[in-house]
């Protein structure tokens, strides 16, 4: 951790726990410790607010893992190796909403989660593990602990969470967005395609849900649709558009994610001209989400974009392996505004370009479009399940 962040960190709670409004929704984890009793191990952690909290058994072998929902790591871990029960800790982000915590155990023991606020007014989370046999871990493998219950107590069953993606078609309403030589409004095209792969998605990955921005032509603003995958806890936003640019030579389909400075001058006009969309806007959406620069939300930013630009990577692959015709360097950057929740990873893809002939024929077109939404939710599926199983830090 860089020095000036040791440096600061006092300074930066102090102004974390008096403006909760900048801040509400996000923890912070202040000190960790273990310590080794006569009736188990247990960890202790004491943060900032009382964050949602899970926690799950595996075996073979035995692990305990522990989801902390919008909570950021502000210290660092103690030695944690061979402590009680524990043989070691791996922690860190796992998806860019929640920290995880997965504990790799010496022997099987069974967790009991307590969550409460201490006299000093911060909270402490204390995980307590109790020594048992492996039949009794076994039976309790699987199941999802709630604050207040054990391992033994809680179903064994996990409660079937499945990953979200958020699907944005871009423009809508009063706002056509950009329109073709033939005629062929952007509006229509991004919500089209947003419907099939939709369908493509629910039909074909029963595993994903899928969550719209609009499924008709209406107009919705941009901070509304940035909020509506942060308020929803996406894992996933994807923001469907069909530009039009100054050189109809151009064609071919492009995968954006959120820069400050652009990749190229193209992408700077297209980010310039998409983030200009709420001028159709009345005043109930002319409200924005702040910007935000605090050095703890920053630290979720960061690994959101890793998590952003791994699924335009995964993206990029099955458009090209599908045959779908893509823009030279199709993995570019600019500052789009539809982006920038600190805490989902976000990507934009264009479809292709209407001031082109051909890519306007062929975004129009429902087979075309029924092959993009394949590849796409192909793409969607592959990201997802890396993070699952060989992430930044999986449970497994």
């Amino acid at each position: 951790m860089p020095l000036l962040l040791f440096r600061f960190m006092p300074l930066l709670l102090f102004l974390f726990c008096v403006a909760p409004q900048a801040q509400a929704a996000t923890s912070v984890i202040t000190d960790v410790s273990l310590s080794v009793t006569s009736d188990g191990t247990s960890l202790e952690m004491l943060a900032s607010s009382r964050p949602e909290a899970q926690i799950r058994l595996l075996q073979s072998p035995p692990r305990i893992v522990l989801d902390l929902h919008d909570t950021v790591l502000a210290t660092t871990w103690p030695i944690a190796e061979n402590v009680g029960v524990i043989g070691s800790v791996r922690e860190g982000l796992a998806q860019a909403n929640f920290y995880r915590i997965v504990m790799a155990l010496r022997q099987p023991a069974i967790p009991l989660l307590e969550i409460g606020q201490e006299t000093s007014g911060v909270t402490a989370i204390r995980v307590k593990l109790r020594p048992v046999a492996e039949d009794e871990f076994a039976q309790a493998v699987g199941a999802r602990v709630s604050a207040g219950q054990s391992g033994s107590d809680a179903a064994f069953a996990s409660n079937g969470d499945k990953p979200l993606v958020v699907i944005d078609p871009g423009h809508g309403g009063i706002d056509n967005g950009a329109t073709g030589i033939g005629g062929t409004l952007e509006k229509q095209v991004n919500l089209a395609f947003a419907l099939t792969l939709r369908q493509e998605i629910l039909q074909n990955h029963p595993d994903v849900r899928v969550l719209l921005t609009r499924e008709t032509d209406e107009f919705v603003g941009l901070a509304r649709r940035t909020s509506i995958g942060r308020e929803n806890r996406a894992d996933l936003m994807i923001s469907i558009h069909a530009d039009s640019i100054d050189y109809p030579q151009v064609r071919g389909a492009t995968v954006y994610t959120l820069s400050e400075k652009a990749s190229d001058s193209m992408s700077q006009t297209l980010a310039l001209g998409e983030n200009a969309a709420d001028r159709f806007a009345g005043p109930e959406w002319e409200q924005d989400t702040p910007e935000i620069h605090d050095i703890l939300v920053d630290l979720v930013r960061r690994e959101t974009e890793v998590f952003s630009d791994s699924f335009a990577d995964y993206l990029v692959k099955h458009i090209k392996e599908g045959g779908l015709h893509m823009i030279n360097n199709p993995r570019r950057s600019a500052g789009f505004r539809v982006l920038r929740a600190p805490d989902v990873p976000s990507v934009l893809l264009e479809l292709g370009y209407l001031s082109n002939v051909e890519d306007e024929a062929q975004v129009s077109s429902p087979q075309w479009q029924k092959k993009a939404a394949m590849l796409t939710a192909n793409a969607i599926s592959d990201y997802l399940q890396s993070r699952a199983s060989a992430g930044a830090l999986p449970a497994q």
